[in-house]
């Protein structure tokens, strides 16, 4: 045997160790990524219900958010700094949810579901009044999901069957 010969018969023998090893790789590449994605989502899931405990735990701001959701602009100045802070972490949350999605990290199925219930909370006019003091907090592509979503001109109908005007306005507010 010459030298070319065993060089060949080396390089081949790198390729048959060389293939198995890329193969085991690859599936370690993607069970990880399939890690990161269950991670990122459960992760959304509880700054999601982080959020909204804020609604079930505040008989208070549960009336501020009804009544900002119907105008914004007749909120007095500290519901809407509550119904303004609430909501920035809100669009946040759904920005990142939106960025997920992008990413690959949030599937279809999921994203559809978080853009209908954007679409349910937009429908209301005081939260695009407060949309378009807030809308420049958050990156431009995603302030165009939202514009988006704005413009359809869908009817409000989250709460449709509750009886907003029935609404106390906390003794604060009088």
């Amino acid at each position: 045997m010459n030298w070319e010969m065993l060089a060949a018969i080396g390089q081949l023998a790198a390729v048959f160790v060389g293939i198995p090893s890329l193969i085991y790789l690859a599936v370690q590449i993607r069970e990880q990524t399939k890690e990161r994605r269950l991670s990122a989502v459960n992760a959304l899931t509880v700054q999601w219900g982080d959020l909204t405990k804020a609604l079930h735990d505040s008989a208070e701001f549960s009336a501020i958010f009804l009544r900002g959701i119907q105008s914004f602009d007749d909120l007095d100045p500290v519901s809407k700094l509550r119904f303004s802070a609430f909501f920035n972490r809100f669009f946040k949350n759904f920005q990142a949810m939106y960025f997920s999605h992008c990413d690959g990290f949030l599937g279809d199925a999921s994203w559809w579901e978080i853009e209908r219930t954007m679409a349910d909370f937009i429908a209301y006019p005081g939260l695009q009044q407060w949309w378009q003091t807030r809308r420049h907090w958050h990156t431009e592509e995603f302030a165009r999901v939202v514009d988006a979503i704005i413009a359809k001109g869908e009817q409000p109908k989250a709460y449709a069957t509750y009886d907003l005007t029935s609404i106390a306005v906390p003794s604060t507010e009088k």
